[in-house]
């Protein structure tokens, strides 16, 4: 909410807006002492990596600073990979699911603004394994996969949010089309590109993939055209096939995010104003296997729409 907030700011100039922006930000600040969970990247990046960019306050890059160093502690060498989750303990010994690809912005962020390369040689190593075991044959991804904490052997290939082990959860291959794309733009290492691509392709081609291109909550799941839409993955893959179009011109991605970004505009997604507890757009999906955030609105749809609209106006101007 902080990174929606800096967003509609950066948009306007508002003066109030920034007060607010300021304040929501302030709110997360200890979340930079957090070790017990993966999602601090998200928690700090999309706040006080939005807020340094827009005003420069210094302050903001010492929360991110002392949050990445929280967020190293949860790599382990002999995996190659941050740990996700510490639940589920009976079920998983360590857990790393693709939504952790998001969390290495943070990272190499830090490494640029420190100058200490150990942030970005994680964030490389993160990045190289998850390519190695997260990937199917078609380029789809799963969702978890458990670790041996000692060898670093893969122990199981699962799902925690999409519809089975095998399924193809959309915002899993939203993640990691973001991901890869974001990886590529830290260092240039062609390989990422072609994840990127390769994950595209999955989507794209995808026989369940709706007309208006907003997908199911899972590419397989059972009851399609009678399932939920999850509009946070169509704005998270949006925002991120911008970024793409700007490596890989002449491939049609910018096409394609602005065919998303019409649907998600449209009357079908995007609220009236004062409704949907006022967010932005509705029609996103939590995690249905939990029975939680079904077809609801979500902070993170908004975030990634706003910033797909962002990067939208840049690359036009």
């Amino acid at each position: 909410f902080p990174g929606v907030l800096w967003y509609v700011y950066e948009n306007g100039r508002n003066p109030r807006v920034l007060e607010y922006a300021r304040m929501f930000t302030a709110r997360v600040e200890r979340e930079k002492h957090t070790t017990d969970n993966h999602d601090v990247g998200f928690m700090l990046y999309c706040s006080f990596g939005n807020g340094l960019r827009l005003t420069g306050d210094k302050s903001y890059e010492e929360v991110l600073l002392t949050g990445a160093r929280s967020l190293a502690t949860r790599f382990k060498p002999e995996v190659g990979l941050i740990r996700s989750w510490d639940h589920n303990r009976d079920k998983w010994q360590y857990p790393v699911i693709i939504d952790n690809m998001m969390n290495l912005e943070l990272l190499f962020e830090a490494s640029r603004l420190s100058g200490d390369s150990t942030f970005y040689n994680i964030a490389r190593k993160h990045a190289d394994t998850t390519m190695a075991n997260h990937f199917r044959e078609d380029n789809s991804c799963y969702h978890v996969v458990d670790y041996d904490p000692e060898t670093g052997e893969v122990r199981k290939r699962q799902t925690a949010q999409g519809y089975a082990d095998e399924s193809a959860w959309a915002r899993g291959q939203a993640w990691a089309l973001y991901g890869y794309t974001m990886c590529y733009r830290y260092t240039h290492d062609a390989k990422y590109l072609e994840q990127a691509e390769k994950v595209y392709n999955f989507i794209f081609n995808n026989k369940n993939l709706p007309e208006d291109l907003v997908p199911y909550w899972d590419f397989d799941a059972p009851n399609i055209p009678n399932e939920p839409r999850d509009a946070s993955a169509a704005a998270c893959t949006a925002s991120a096939l911008y970024e793409l179009s700007t490596y890989l011109p002449g491939k049609g991605y910018k096409e394609t995010a602005d065919r998303i970004m019409e649907s998600l505009a449209s009357p079908s997604y995007r609220a009236k104003v004062g409704t949907n507890g006022n967010f932005i757009l509705m029609h996103s999906v939590g995690s249905i296997p939990h029975g939680a955030e079904i077809d609801v609105p979500l902070n993170y749809a908004d975030y990634y729409y706003l910033e797909a609209l962002k990067r939208k106006i840049d690359l036009e101007k």
